[in-house]
């Protein structure tokens, strides 16, 4: 059976591009939807519910009109497949937003095709990208959530040591060294602080983020 993807991208030529992108990092069988905006990626997706096999891979580019990208993305949260905000911009104003809205990872479409096969590639087998900056951000962002103790929204403290070390500069290999763990291990704690921040964001949190970016 394939793997199915989508790919939500309303310039032809990045479609394409990112179809080769994507092609390059697999090695099995693929199945293409791509759909040039919200209302095609909808209908896609409403048509697994008539038996169509469900997607795996889906790709969501985050510079549409009226902030459909992160629109879709929300709508998305909780759906089983990884998703992946695709991007003009590097900033975390840009991208800190889609991770509230459950995306599983960015890639950035000026980066060179290498690159990008190399970050998809890293994402699918549970690497996440996070920079100081963004590290920084997400954990002020969880630290300052209203959660009751023992709350399973919160950040445990190995997550919240990473998100720290990280924000110092520190690599997942180094990191690994110093806190006496896996490097796999410290991927972990990354995607559960990544769920995290999607559980204690609001969709009208993240689109109202991305709203003050067009303002």
């Amino acid at each position: 059976m394939p793997i199915r993807v989508l790919i939500v991208e309303d310039n032809a030529v990045a479609r394409g591009f990112l179809t080769r992108v994507v092609r390059e990092s697999f090695s099995d069988e693929l199945s293409f939807v791509e759909a040039a905006g919200i209302e095609a990626a909808s209908a896609a997706l409403d048509l697994q519910g008539q038996g169509t096999e469900a997607f795996r891979l889906i790709l969501c580019d985050l510079e549409q009109p009226d902030q459909a990208g992160l629109t879709l993305l929300a709508r998305l949260a909780g759906y089983p497949a990884i998703r992946i905000a695709t991007t003009l911009h590097s900033d975390d104003d840009h991208l800190f937003p889609a991770l509230q809205c459950g995306a599983s990872g960015y890639l950035l479409k000026e980066d060179r095709f290498e690159v990008l096969v190399e970050e998809l590639q890293r994402i699918v087998r549970g690497q996440p990208p996070l920079s100081p900056s963004m590290a920084r951000r997400m954990l002020a962002f969880l630290r300052a959530q209203p959660l009751p103790e023992g709350d399973a929204r919160a950040l445990t403290p190995r997550e919240s040591e990473v998100l720290l070390q990280i924000s110092k500069g520190f690599t997942v290999k180094e990191i690994a060294r110093l806190m006496g763990m896996k490097g796999q291990m410290v991927n972990e704690h990354i995607r559960g602080a990544y769920r995290k921040l999607a559980l204690t964001s609001t969709p009208q949190q993240a689109l109202l983020a991305g709203a003050t970016l067009d303002t």
